[in-house]
């Protein structure tokens, strides 16, 4: 009987440049790092590639510093490096929030950043965060590099701008005043997909950021802009509650997510005064 690994082809650059150029020269290569995601379709048999390129040795994607006036994080750095980082804590602390809540040790250790925006799941967990704090995703191939605000990354449910001879890179986070918040609503509080997650920041212009109910995880423009004319905080509700259309599935239905949500706004309201 043949494994699941049968047929499988493993390249292993040793540098970024040599990974891009072997993207540019076969498309067909799929990026690999934490295989946090990857691993469990390999498993179920739902992965249709048969080549890959493991990305895991190139510590010039794991980078946490800070690059003019904004954070930037690179692709490989994982959710343990993020919740033991004092730069992120500093500057983006609903991200190691988060962090906390993917997953148990294993998936600290493994997982990574830039793989939770490759997958482009509503329900990562990292994404609202990074919306709400309106960072950057860098993409780069073997001829240029490009950046795009992770507003403007997702196209579609997992689908992306990401080219297939392209890699992300980095975030970028620029810098930001006003309360920071995070909360996620799943049937425990880590090892459990969302069904609701949202990140929020108290500023005389709010933002807030919503997963789990739409095809790719969304920014409240409506609501922010409310809230940021001194609507009262019922009206505000209202307005995300029409402002967002979630669906019924396997793990919760579109009334519950409308109110999960709506209850999140008034949470996040009362507790940044």
């Amino acid at each position: 009987m043949k494994g699941v690994i049968a047929g499988l082809e493993m390249r292993e650059p040793s540098s970024l440049d040599e990974a891009l150029s072997a993207m540019r020269n076969d498309p067909s290569l799929v990026p690999l790092a934490g295989c946090t995601d990857l691993y469990v379709a390999l498993n179920f048999g739902t992965l249709e590639s048969t080549r890959f390129l493991n990305l895991w040795s190139i510590d010039e994607l794991r980078v946490i510093e800070k690059s003019n006036d904004a954070l930037s994080i690179g692709a490989l750095t994982t959710y343990k490096s993020i919740i033991q980082s004092k730069l992120v804590r500093k500057r983006l602390p609903m991200l190691i929030s988060a962090a906390r809540e993917i997953g148990g040790a294993q998936i600290h250790n493994r997982g990574t950043l830039g793989g939770n925006i490759a997958n482009g799941s509503p329900a990562g967990d990292t994404l609202p965060v990074l919306a709400a704090a309106d960072a950057t995703v860098v993409m780069r191939s073997a001829d240029a590099e490009r950046r795009v605000p992770l507003t403007q990354f997702y196209t579609g449910y997992r689908k992306s701008v990401l080219r297939a001879d392209e890699l992300i890179v980095a975030v970028e986070i620029p810098s930001f005043s006003g309360k920071q918040w995070f909360r996620k609503v799943g049937t425990r509080a880590a090892q459990a997909i969302s069904k609701v997650v949202m990140a929020a920041v108290r500023s005389p212009r709010p933002r807030i950021a919503l997963g789990s109910v739409a095809p790719t995880v969304i920014r409240l423009p409506m609501t922010e802009g409310a809230l940021e004319e001194g609507a009262p905080i019922q009206e505000a509700q209202r307005i995300l509650m029409d402002e967002i259309s979630p669906i019924d599935d396997m793990r919760s239905t579109e009334e519950y997510r409308r109110r999960v949500a709506s209850n999140l706004l008034g949470r996040f309201w009362a507790e940044t005064e």
